[in-house]
Protein backbone atom coordinates (compact mmCIF):
# COMPACT_ATOMS: atom_id res chain seq x y z
CA UNK A 1 0.00 0.00 0.00
CA UNK A 2 1.58 3.56 -0.70
CA UNK A 3 1.26 5.13 2.25
CA UNK A 4 1.06 8.85 0.74
CA UNK A 5 -2.20 8.02 -0.80
CA UNK A 6 -4.95 7.15 1.05
CA UNK A 7 -7.24 4.86 -0.05
CA UNK A 8 -11.34 5.66 -0.98
CA UNK A 9 -12.91 2.93 0.70
CA UNK A 10 -16.38 3.92 -0.07
CA UNK A 11 -15.99 2.60 -3.42
CA UNK A 12 -14.05 -0.54 -2.20
CA UNK A 13 -16.32 -3.74 -2.62
CA UNK A 14 -16.20 -6.38 0.11
CA UNK A 15 -13.87 -8.37 -0.85
CA UNK A 16 -11.69 -5.53 -1.65
CA UNK A 17 -11.83 -4.16 1.88
CA UNK A 18 -11.32 -7.21 3.61
CA UNK A 19 -8.11 -7.32 1.45
CA UNK A 20 -7.18 -3.66 2.23
CA UNK A 21 -7.55 -4.21 6.32
CA UNK A 22 -5.37 -7.70 5.98
CA UNK A 23 -2.47 -5.08 4.17
CA UNK A 24 -2.61 -3.10 7.17
CA UNK A 25 -2.85 -6.48 9.49
CA UNK A 26 -6.26 -6.04 10.83
CA UNK A 27 -8.36 -8.96 11.39
CA UNK A 28 -10.56 -9.44 7.61
CA UNK A 29 -13.66 -8.75 9.80
CA UNK A 30 -13.36 -5.20 10.41
CA UNK A 31 -14.06 -4.78 6.69
CA UNK A 32 -17.59 -5.81 7.28
CA UNK A 33 -18.31 -3.30 9.94
CA UNK A 34 -16.92 -0.66 8.27
CA UNK A 35 -18.76 -1.91 5.21
CA UNK A 36 -21.96 -1.82 7.36
CA UNK A 37 -21.21 2.09 9.06
CA UNK A 38 -20.69 3.27 5.75
CA UNK A 39 -23.60 1.60 3.58
CA UNK A 40 -26.11 1.01 6.15
CA UNK A 41 -25.70 3.63 8.37
CA UNK A 42 -24.30 6.00 6.24
CA UNK A 43 -21.44 7.17 8.57
CA UNK A 44 -18.32 9.29 6.74
CA UNK A 45 -16.48 9.62 9.88
CA UNK A 46 -13.93 7.22 11.25
CA UNK A 47 -14.49 8.56 14.55
CA UNK A 48 -18.30 7.78 14.80
CA UNK A 49 -17.55 3.82 14.18
CA UNK A 50 -17.46 3.06 17.52
CA UNK A 51 -17.15 -0.84 17.65
CA UNK A 52 -13.51 0.20 16.28
CA UNK A 53 -10.66 0.22 18.23
CA UNK A 54 -9.16 3.79 19.18
CA UNK A 55 -6.08 2.67 17.53
CA UNK A 56 -7.62 1.54 14.99
CA UNK A 57 -9.62 4.17 14.44
CA UNK A 58 -6.36 6.31 14.20
CA UNK A 59 -4.20 4.36 11.73
CA UNK A 60 -7.92 4.16 9.52
CA UNK A 61 -7.99 8.10 9.82
CA UNK A 62 -4.25 7.95 8.74
CA UNK A 63 -4.99 5.74 5.73
CA UNK A 64 -8.08 6.04 4.41
CA UNK A 65 -10.86 8.50 2.38
CA UNK A 66 -14.63 8.92 3.05
CA UNK A 67 -15.32 12.13 1.17
CA UNK A 68 -14.93 11.56 -2.52
CA UNK A 69 -17.88 13.90 -3.49
CA UNK A 70 -19.02 17.29 -1.91
CA UNK A 71 -22.75 17.95 -2.15
CA UNK A 72 -22.53 21.50 -3.61
CA UNK A 73 -26.39 22.66 -4.85
CA UNK A 74 -29.56 21.17 -4.47
CA UNK A 75 -32.83 22.10 -6.53
CA UNK A 76 -36.14 21.33 -6.20
CA UNK A 77 -39.10 21.06 -8.54
CA UNK A 78 -42.00 23.34 -7.40
CA UNK A 79 -44.25 21.55 -10.00
CA UNK A 80 -42.88 17.64 -9.79
CA UNK A 81 -40.96 17.45 -5.92
CA UNK A 82 -38.04 16.57 -8.37
CA UNK A 83 -34.93 16.90 -6.34
CA UNK A 84 -31.37 17.80 -8.26
CA UNK A 85 -28.01 17.26 -6.91
CA UNK A 86 -25.03 18.90 -7.74
CA UNK A 87 -21.73 17.09 -6.63
CA UNK A 88 -18.11 18.24 -6.81
CA UNK A 89 -15.93 15.91 -7.01
CA UNK A 90 -11.60 16.07 -5.15
CA UNK A 91 -10.11 17.07 -8.22
CA UNK A 92 -13.19 19.89 -9.15
CA UNK A 93 -15.13 18.02 -12.29
CA UNK A 94 -19.35 18.94 -11.26
CA UNK A 95 -21.72 16.04 -11.95
CA UNK A 96 -25.36 16.16 -10.91
CA UNK A 97 -27.87 12.88 -10.03
CA UNK A 98 -32.03 13.69 -9.50
CA UNK A 99 -34.53 12.12 -6.98
CA UNK A 100 -37.65 11.36 -9.32
CA UNK A 101 -40.34 10.76 -6.79
CA UNK A 102 -43.24 8.87 -8.05
CA UNK A 103 -46.73 7.57 -6.48
CA UNK A 104 -45.27 3.92 -5.31
CA UNK A 105 -41.45 4.66 -5.40
CA UNK A 106 -39.01 7.06 -5.39
CA UNK A 107 -35.89 6.65 -7.70
CA UNK A 108 -31.96 8.44 -7.84
CA UNK A 109 -30.53 8.88 -11.14
CA UNK A 110 -27.26 8.50 -10.66
CA UNK A 111 -24.38 9.56 -13.41
CA UNK A 112 -21.01 7.35 -14.21
CA UNK A 113 -19.03 9.73 -16.04
CA UNK A 114 -18.44 13.69 -16.53
CA UNK A 115 -20.05 14.51 -19.56
CA UNK A 116 -20.34 11.87 -22.12
CA UNK A 117 -18.40 10.95 -25.34
CA UNK A 118 -21.13 9.62 -27.68
CA UNK A 119 -22.78 12.80 -28.42
CA UNK A 120 -26.47 11.45 -28.82
CA UNK A 121 -27.82 14.37 -30.73
CA UNK A 122 -31.40 14.49 -27.87
CA UNK A 123 -29.21 14.55 -24.50
CA UNK A 124 -27.49 17.73 -23.19
CA UNK A 125 -25.19 15.61 -21.38
CA UNK A 126 -23.19 14.50 -24.84
CA UNK A 127 -23.14 18.38 -25.97
CA UNK A 128 -20.99 18.72 -22.91
CA UNK A 129 -18.69 16.50 -24.20
CA UNK A 130 -16.56 13.86 -22.12
CA UNK A 131 -13.70 14.72 -19.15
CA UNK A 132 -13.31 11.55 -17.90
CA UNK A 133 -14.68 8.18 -16.04
CA UNK A 134 -15.90 8.82 -12.00
CA UNK A 135 -14.41 6.22 -9.72
CA UNK A 136 -16.42 3.51 -8.28
CA UNK A 137 -16.51 5.69 -5.13
CA UNK A 138 -18.01 8.41 -6.56
CA UNK A 139 -20.85 6.62 -8.23
CA UNK A 140 -21.71 5.19 -4.93
CA UNK A 141 -21.61 8.52 -3.10
CA UNK A 142 -23.68 9.96 -5.15
CA UNK A 143 -26.02 7.11 -3.58
CA UNK A 144 -24.80 7.93 0.19
CA UNK A 145 -25.08 11.62 -0.11
CA UNK A 146 -28.86 11.77 -1.77
CA UNK A 147 -30.05 8.90 0.81
CA UNK A 148 -28.30 10.84 3.77
CA UNK A 149 -30.32 14.55 2.76
CA UNK A 150 -33.55 12.30 1.14
CA UNK A 151 -33.65 9.46 3.90
CA UNK A 152 -32.34 6.24 2.81
CA UNK A 153 -35.49 4.81 3.24
CA UNK A 154 -36.96 7.14 1.07
CA UNK A 155 -35.08 6.22 -2.07
CA UNK A 156 -37.05 2.96 -3.62
CA UNK A 157 -34.94 2.49 -6.82
CA UNK A 158 -31.63 3.67 -8.63
CA UNK A 159 -31.22 3.65 -12.39
CA UNK A 160 -27.47 4.52 -14.04
CA UNK A 161 -29.88 7.13 -16.44
CA UNK A 162 -27.11 10.23 -15.28
CA UNK A 163 -24.63 11.72 -17.19
CA UNK A 164 -22.39 9.54 -19.38
CA UNK A 165 -22.49 5.56 -20.52
CA UNK A 166 -22.19 3.12 -17.55
CA UNK A 167 -21.06 0.23 -19.86
CA UNK A 168 -17.90 2.50 -20.95
CA UNK A 169 -17.03 2.36 -17.17
CA UNK A 170 -17.14 -0.81 -17.39
CA UNK A 171 -15.14 -1.69 -14.32
CA UNK A 172 -16.49 0.73 -12.04
CA UNK A 173 -20.24 0.59 -12.77
CA UNK A 174 -20.06 -3.34 -12.12
CA UNK A 175 -17.86 -2.53 -8.74
CA UNK A 176 -20.49 -0.38 -8.02
CA UNK A 177 -23.28 -2.65 -8.65
CA UNK A 178 -21.53 -5.23 -6.60
CA UNK A 179 -21.50 -2.86 -3.58
CA UNK A 180 -25.30 -1.97 -3.77
CA UNK A 181 -26.30 -5.33 -4.66
CA UNK A 182 -24.11 -7.28 -1.88
CA UNK A 183 -26.25 -9.18 0.87
CA UNK A 184 -25.08 -7.11 3.80
CA UNK A 185 -26.01 -4.06 2.17
CA UNK A 186 -29.74 -3.36 2.59
CA UNK A 187 -30.17 -0.36 -0.04
CA UNK A 188 -32.70 -2.40 -2.69
CA UNK A 189 -33.03 -5.47 -4.08
CA UNK A 190 -31.46 -6.10 -7.58
CA UNK A 191 -34.91 -5.62 -9.43
CA UNK A 192 -34.79 -2.20 -8.08
CA UNK A 193 -31.39 -1.12 -9.99
CA UNK A 194 -31.37 -0.76 -13.61
CA UNK A 195 -29.01 0.14 -15.41
CA UNK A 196 -29.29 2.24 -19.29
CA UNK A 197 -26.82 2.11 -21.84
CA UNK A 198 -26.59 3.57 -25.51
CA UNK A 199 -25.47 -0.17 -26.14
CA UNK A 200 -21.83 -1.53 -25.71
CA UNK A 201 -23.22 -4.90 -27.38
CA UNK A 202 -19.56 -7.18 -25.27
CA UNK A 203 -20.34 -5.20 -22.29
CA UNK A 204 -24.22 -6.13 -22.14
CA UNK A 205 -22.89 -10.09 -22.29
CA UNK A 206 -20.72 -9.24 -19.67
CA UNK A 207 -22.72 -7.39 -17.48
CA UNK A 208 -24.94 -10.55 -18.40
CA UNK A 209 -22.53 -13.21 -17.24
CA UNK A 210 -21.56 -11.23 -13.77
CA UNK A 211 -24.11 -12.62 -12.04
CA UNK A 212 -25.33 -9.38 -10.73
CA UNK A 213 -29.23 -9.55 -13.13
CA UNK A 214 -29.57 -5.99 -12.53
CA UNK A 215 -32.22 -4.67 -15.13
CA UNK A 216 -31.23 -3.72 -18.23
CA UNK A 217 -32.96 -0.82 -20.37
CA UNK A 218 -31.23 0.01 -23.77
CA UNK A 219 -31.58 3.54 -25.15
CA UNK A 220 -33.65 2.60 -28.76
CA UNK A 221 -35.37 5.60 -30.21
CA UNK A 222 -35.32 3.98 -33.46
CA UNK A 223 -35.41 0.70 -34.71
CA UNK A 224 -33.99 1.86 -38.15
CA UNK A 225 -30.33 1.97 -38.56
CA UNK A 226 -29.99 4.91 -40.73
CA UNK A 227 -32.23 7.02 -38.41
CA UNK A 228 -30.76 5.92 -34.87
CA UNK A 229 -27.04 6.40 -36.59
CA UNK A 230 -28.33 10.23 -37.56
CA UNK A 231 -29.54 10.53 -33.62
CA UNK A 232 -27.27 8.14 -31.75
CA UNK A 233 -23.29 8.50 -33.56
CA UNK A 234 -22.33 5.31 -31.96
CA UNK A 235 -24.35 3.36 -33.72
CA UNK A 236 -22.02 3.71 -36.70
CA UNK A 237 -19.45 1.64 -34.48
CA UNK A 238 -21.82 -0.70 -32.61
CA UNK A 239 -25.21 -1.82 -34.93
CA UNK A 240 -28.96 -1.76 -33.34
CA UNK A 241 -28.86 -5.55 -34.46
CA UNK A 242 -25.73 -6.41 -32.77
CA UNK A 243 -26.72 -4.77 -29.63
CA UNK A 244 -30.84 -5.94 -29.92
CA UNK A 245 -28.41 -9.27 -30.10
CA UNK A 246 -26.96 -8.84 -26.99
CA UNK A 247 -29.80 -7.85 -25.00
CA UNK A 248 -31.18 -11.08 -26.31
CA UNK A 249 -28.60 -12.55 -24.91
CA UNK A 250 -28.92 -10.20 -21.95
CA UNK A 251 -32.56 -11.59 -21.19
CA UNK A 252 -32.30 -15.41 -21.88
CA UNK A 253 -29.22 -15.34 -19.56
CA UNK A 254 -30.79 -13.33 -16.50
CA UNK A 255 -34.28 -14.12 -17.13
CA UNK A 256 -35.59 -10.65 -16.89
CA UNK A 257 -37.30 -8.10 -19.15
CA UNK A 258 -35.16 -5.86 -21.24
CA UNK A 259 -36.54 -2.52 -21.31
CA UNK A 260 -36.45 -0.19 -24.74
CA UNK A 261 -35.92 3.23 -23.86
CA UNK A 262 -38.10 5.33 -26.50
CA UNK A 263 -37.71 9.20 -26.77
CA UNK A 264 -40.21 10.30 -29.25
CA UNK A 265 -39.35 13.08 -31.96
CA UNK A 266 -41.74 14.49 -34.25
CA UNK A 267 -41.97 13.32 -38.04
CA UNK A 268 -38.59 10.67 -36.86
CA UNK A 269 -39.79 7.96 -35.48
CA UNK A 270 -43.67 8.61 -34.60
CA UNK A 271 -44.70 7.05 -37.59
CA UNK A 272 -47.17 4.13 -38.60
CA UNK A 273 -43.62 1.73 -39.69
CA UNK A 274 -42.13 2.80 -36.17
CA UNK A 275 -44.96 1.13 -34.89
CA UNK A 276 -45.16 -2.02 -37.00
CA UNK A 277 -41.56 -2.58 -36.10
CA UNK A 278 -41.67 -2.03 -32.27
CA UNK A 279 -44.36 -4.65 -32.22
CA UNK A 280 -41.92 -7.33 -34.26
CA UNK A 281 -39.04 -6.08 -32.08
CA UNK A 282 -40.98 -6.93 -28.32
CA UNK A 283 -42.44 -10.37 -29.96
CA UNK A 284 -38.65 -11.17 -30.65
CA UNK A 285 -36.74 -9.99 -27.45
CA UNK A 286 -38.66 -10.47 -23.73
CA UNK A 287 -39.26 -6.85 -23.28
CA UNK A 288 -41.23 -3.24 -22.72
CA UNK A 289 -40.94 0.13 -24.22
CA UNK A 290 -40.67 3.28 -22.03
CA UNK A 291 -42.08 6.12 -24.26
CA UNK A 292 -40.55 9.49 -22.99
CA UNK A 293 -41.60 12.87 -24.07
CA UNK A 294 -38.42 15.01 -25.67
CA UNK A 295 -37.30 16.78 -23.34
CA UNK A 296 -36.05 20.72 -24.46
CA UNK A 297 -32.19 20.86 -24.25
CA UNK A 298 -31.91 24.58 -25.70
CA UNK A 299 -29.60 25.42 -22.48
CA UNK A 300 -26.59 23.96 -24.30
CA UNK A 301 -27.43 25.75 -27.00
CA UNK A 302 -27.66 22.82 -29.55
CA UNK A 303 -26.49 23.42 -33.10
CA UNK A 304 -27.31 21.08 -36.26
CA UNK A 305 -29.22 18.30 -35.75
CA UNK A 306 -29.69 18.49 -32.36
CA UNK A 307 -31.26 22.05 -32.77
CA UNK A 308 -33.49 20.28 -35.15
CA UNK A 309 -35.31 17.84 -33.11
CA UNK A 310 -38.63 18.61 -31.67
CA UNK A 311 -40.87 16.71 -29.72
CA UNK A 312 -43.99 14.91 -31.36
CA UNK A 313 -47.80 16.86 -29.86
CA UNK A 314 -49.05 14.87 -26.43
CA UNK A 315 -52.03 13.88 -28.17
CA UNK A 316 -50.03 11.96 -30.88
CA UNK A 317 -47.32 10.61 -28.38
CA UNK A 318 -51.16 9.00 -26.46
CA UNK A 319 -52.35 7.62 -30.10
CA UNK A 320 -48.91 5.94 -30.40
CA UNK A 321 -48.76 4.39 -27.05
CA UNK A 322 -52.49 2.90 -27.65
CA UNK A 323 -51.71 1.67 -30.63
CA UNK A 324 -48.93 -0.36 -29.84
CA UNK A 325 -51.09 -1.69 -26.41
CA UNK A 326 -53.61 -2.51 -28.68
CA UNK A 327 -51.19 -4.81 -30.34
CA UNK A 328 -50.33 -6.65 -27.25
CA UNK A 329 -47.23 -4.66 -26.37
CA UNK A 330 -46.54 -3.47 -22.58
CA UNK A 331 -45.58 0.23 -22.93
CA UNK A 332 -45.14 2.62 -19.94
CA UNK A 333 -45.21 6.28 -20.82
CA UNK A 334 -43.29 8.55 -18.83
CA UNK A 335 -44.00 11.87 -17.41
CA UNK A 336 -42.12 14.90 -17.35
CA UNK A 337 -40.54 15.64 -14.11
CA UNK A 338 -38.25 18.34 -13.35
CA UNK A 339 -37.97 20.36 -16.80
CA UNK A 340 -38.42 23.23 -14.76
CA UNK A 341 -35.21 22.79 -12.77
CA UNK A 342 -33.28 21.43 -16.28
CA UNK A 343 -33.30 17.74 -14.69
CA UNK A 344 -36.08 15.96 -16.55
CA UNK A 345 -34.92 13.23 -18.82
CA UNK A 346 -32.10 14.02 -21.22
CA UNK A 347 -31.37 17.18 -19.59
CA UNK A 348 -28.72 16.68 -16.88
CA UNK A 349 -25.18 18.93 -17.77
CA UNK A 350 -22.71 21.12 -16.09
CA UNK A 351 -20.90 24.07 -18.55
CA UNK A 352 -18.58 24.93 -16.05
CA UNK A 353 -16.31 21.72 -15.53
Amino acid sequence: MNSNKKISIKGLTLDELEEFFLSIDEKKFRAQQVFNWVNNHLVFNIDEMLNLSKELRVKLNESVELQDLVLSKIQNSVSTQTKKYLFESNDGKKIESVIIPDEKRNTLCISTQVGCPLDCKFCATGLMGYKRNLTTAEIVDQYLLAAKDYGKENITNIVYMGMGEPLLNFKNTLNSLKIFTHELNKVLSKNRITLSTAGIPQKIKELADSGLKVKLALSLHSCFEEIRTRIMPINKKYSLQQNLDACRYYADKTDTLITFEYTMFKDLNDRKEDINVLVKLTNKIPSKINVIPFNDIKHMDPEGISAELSPTPMDRIYDFVEELRKRNVTVMLRDTQGDDIVAACGQLAVKDN
